[in-house]
């Protein structure tokens, strides 16, 4: 049996801090035991990407102990952040780098450098290291996500809720959204946003002040993280999901959504248009706006909601 080292955040598991790269990681380490190999964890605390001292020290910890020629899959978020910890062990190990989010730094550079693979969860993601660093192609490949099969989804009775799955910080642009919801408020609708609120404390507080002064603290509901039966459930009350991301590298939660039937309005950005895709017949099951454009993101709202046939909610 093929053994192979897992390197992984130690927030892995956390509830209070879902993530879709930590998803990712869960799925890879079961898909790999499933498919017959020793898969051996080992979560590393620490604030990943911006560990401390002891966070590094307990990283290297690790890595000196594996054995000489050990095949080490490492989250992107670890190995990206520390190439001196990382490119002394790539000499003895076989360092494989999974790539979630690039950190696009100099560090990072050096980190990729010194693997023997990077893993990468879109094709947009391999083009952009790509362009960036001096990397061999073949040995940067994908392993998109993918998305477990669910029911179709009833929504809500009366076609007007709204649901934002995401971390709130701002790259995943949640004060975008409130702008364009502000813009649209005489149009009937509630929003759901469902995710960690401790990644970025002041930008939730400052979100709050936003939504409180623009007359929406009743209407767009931070819900916090929600995992399993409570997310599904999430997904269950939905009539579209929105996502006004600045950054995104794939966009797990819209395949999610596009599972349970649930159409999606998203940003045009990163590998979010490759995890959307195309139905059959070429068309969007969903639609894209430019980033960062609150105007463009509430005419789409605007349209979702009183264009022929979503006066009342869309039809699935």
């Amino acid at each position: 049996m093929t053994v192979v080292h897992v390197v992984l955040p130690g927030d892995v598991d956390d509830p209070a801090t879902p993530s879709g790269g930590n998803h990712y990681d869960r799925r890879v380490c079961r898909g790999l035991a499933a498919a017959g190999w020793d898969v051996r964890e080992h979560p590393v605390p620490g604030a990943w990407p911006h560990p401390g001292p002891a966070d590094r020290s307990a990283l290297a910890g690790v890595l000196a102990a594996l054995p000489d020629g050990a095949l080490v899959l490492v989250d992107g978020l670890v190995a990206s952040a520390v190439p001196e910890v990382l490119t002394p062990q790539a000499g003895r190990l076989r360092p494989v780098v999974l790539v979630h989010m690039p950190l696009e730094t100099a560090a990072e550079g050096r980190a990729l450098a010194a693997a023997v693979g990077v893993v990468t969860t879109s094709e947009w993601t391999r083009r952009r290291l790509l362009g960036r660093y001096a990397l061999d192609a073949e040995r940067v490949r994908v392993a998109a996500p993918g998305v477990d099969p669910a029911p179709p989804t009833a929504g809500s009775t009366d076609g007007t809720r709204l649901l934002c799955v995401a971390a709130v910080t701002p790259h995943k642009g949640h004060d975008v959204l409130a702008t364009a919801l502000a813009a649209v408020a005489q149009l009937p609708w509630t929003c759901d946003c469902v995710g960690a609120l401790t990644r970025d404390p002041e930008f939730v507080d400052r979100l709050r002040g936003r939504l409180a002064g623009s007359g929406l603290g009743d209407r767009v509901r931070l819900r916090g993280p929600r995992i399993g039966a409570e997310l599904d459930a999430a997904y269950a009350e939905a009539d579209l999901l929105v996502l006004a991301s600045r950054a995104e590298t794939y966009g797990m939660v819209v395949t999610e959504a596009l599972a349970r039937g649930v159409p999606v309005l998203g940003s045009e950005v990163g590998g979010l248009p490759e995890a959307l895709g195309h139905a059959p017949d070429g068309s969007r099951p969903g639609l894209l706006v430019p980033p960062d454009d609150p105007a463009a993101l509430a005419g789409a709202l605007r349209r979702w909601r009183t264009a022929s046939g979503c006066a009342t909610g869309c039809d699935r």
